[in-house]
């Protein structure tokens, strides 16, 4: 029975470990939020309405044996603390992505309550066109790559049989596309890794780049991601290595 117990408890502490790490310094709160309300979120560079009231801060890091902590897990967290005290919507104040010292994404916030907010989104989904390219002749694919595991080996990414960049970390490059039409973007090592993409004018697409394990270098990964993630971390990785060249 007591082997059993401990086998439990040391199952809780296995998993608990692996998550990210959450930390908040809180000065007000409302009623929690309903799980299946919306928190909105504002990333770098995007401004928050005037009426914005700040109810604290939260900060989710590596707790040093974390390992699911993607940029979706480590947002579904920080969502999640922020409807436990009444905030509707989160404010990223600093991004940090995959690197030598760390593999997981960490993020400070600022926690707020907007008054009227559905309003507020009705008006935002009007105006925020990034995604779209009216009229345009070309589609945009924005390609990145943090850090992180395998970050000295770079490699070429083709688009069908040409070269659009070449990726090593900390990379992100916006590339025009002036060819629709489904192809296939590949990458080559040790190994070769290969996703589809149908290429539509007027469109922006966005893929995460990385190394994963094998037998001598590593092999690419390549991953599409949803726009909003994609900005998010293609900002997060630009803002970083605009800094550094200041």
């Amino acid at each position: 029975m007591k082997v059993n117990l401990y086998l439990i408890i040391g199952g809780i502490l296995i998993l608990t470990s692996c998550s990210a790490k959450l930390t908040s310094s809180i000065q007000k709160t409302y009623a929690p939020l309903d799980y299946k309300e919306e928190v909105r979120i504002f990333e770098l560079g995007e401004e928050i309405p005037p009426n914005a009231e700040k109810l604290g801060t939260i900060k989710i890091g590596d707790s040093g044996f974390s390992t699911n902590c993607n940029y979706d897990v480590v947002i579904e967290k920080a969502m999640l603390a922020s409807r436990k005290v009444g905030g509707n919507a989160l404010k990223i104040t600093e991004h940090y992505t995959p690197d030598i010292l760390s593999s997981c994404h960490r993020i400070i916030a600022d926690v707020l309550r907007i008054a009227d907010i559905e309003n507020f989104k009705a008006v935002d989904e009007i105006v925020d066109i990034d995604n779209v390219l009216f009229d345009a002749d070309y589609a945009i694919i924005n390609v990145y790559r943090a850090g992180g595991q395998g970050a000295l080996v770079s490699y070429d990414l083709y688009l069908g049989d040409s070269i659009i960049c070449r990726v090593s970390k900390n990379f992100c490059e916006s590339i025009k596309i002036y060819k629709e039409g489904l192809n296939s973007l590949w990458a080559k090592t040790e190994s070769k890794t290969e996703i589809p993409i149908n290429v539509e004018f007027g469109k922006t697409y966005y893929v995460r780049c990385g190394i994963t394990m094998g037998a001598f270098v590593g092999r690419p990964s390549l991953t599409m991601v949803d726009n909003n993630t994609g900005k998010a971390e293609f900002n997060a990785i630009e803002l970083k290595n605009n800094k550094k060249n200041k």
